[in-house]
């Protein structure tokens, strides 16, 4: 579903993404880590086509990002760090809205719509002023900006960020709710970047460690707490690496 083959990206000397491959499987939920300037949200804006890549490759359910960009952005819903929202719009008109540049059909516009409001809990909100809302319904509403289109895969970076704890909770559970497969709906493909560690145990079964621009770590969550290791032990031990090593990092505890 999702698939990076050595993207790059430079800003003079600079190098922010250095040669980054991998692939998420259809269903597959992972989350995204690593230390504040490692490439996260670089190379989730590549992905997305935010970002056009210096060198590499990437496709979103088949679509080429670079040869197809319009095919690979329908595929997509992106929650960035601070969500696109007017707050001078009501949740429903900005949805509508939202649907409309994402090209969902006229005659099913309406029910797309319903149907982000209610898979968010926005429902008795939905005549609300965007700027009168809490930090987490204003993320509710991110988060409904990002399936109105009913797409294939989501991408969510530190979409809990800055949330209270009752907030967290309640957004993680989120996720987790659009992540699963309901009735009648297929299972999305989520990448989840968050510096909250337990978010990524709560929701995610793989895990990718980006450091220095580059994939220092590639393994089923499970793998990585074998032999009784923590998520945040994997996790300095990855970022702790010296520069140039090229294996990925094993589990602390692993044989």
């Amino acid at each position: 579903m999702i698939e990076a083959r050595g993207l790059t990206k430079r800003y003079g000397e600079l190098v922010a993404v250095d040669g980054v491959s991998f692939s998420v499987a259809p269903g597959e939920v992972v989350g995204f880590l690593g230390p504040n300037g490692a490439g996260k949200t670089t190379t989730m804006r590549i992905l997305t086509g935010f970002l056009p890549a210096t060198d590499g490759t990437a496709a979103i359910a088949g679509h080429d990002i670079f040869e197809d960009p319009l095919a690979a952005r329908r595929s997509v819903g992106y929650l960035p760090e601070s969500p696109p929202l007017y707050p001078e719009m009501s949740v429903e008109g900005y949805l509508d809205f939202v649907a409309k540049i994402k090209d969902v059909p006229r005659g099913a516009r309406a029910s797309a719509v319903d149907r982000a409001l209610e898979r968010c809990g926005l429902r008795e909100a939905r005549r609300r002023i965007i700027g009168s809302l809490s930090k987490g319904f204003r993320q509710r509403v991110g988060l409904a900006q990002a399936i109105v289109h009913d797409p294939p895969v989501l991408i969510l970076d530190e979409p809990t960020v800055g949330l209270d704890p009752i907030q967290i909770r309640e957004i993680r559970a989120l996720i987790a709710g659009l992540a699963d497969q309901g009735q009648g709906e297929r299972a999305r493909t989520v990448i989840l970047s968050t510096h909250i560690l337990p978010e990524v145990e709560a929701i995610c079964r793989r895990v990718l460690i980006i450091h220095r621009g580059r994939i220092v770590v590639d393994r089923p969550l499970e793998e990585l707490k074998r032999g009784g290791a923590s998520l945040e032990e994997s996790f300095t031990r990855a970022i702790a690496r010296e520069p140039g090593a090229d294996e990925p990092v094993a589990a602390a505890g692993a044989p």
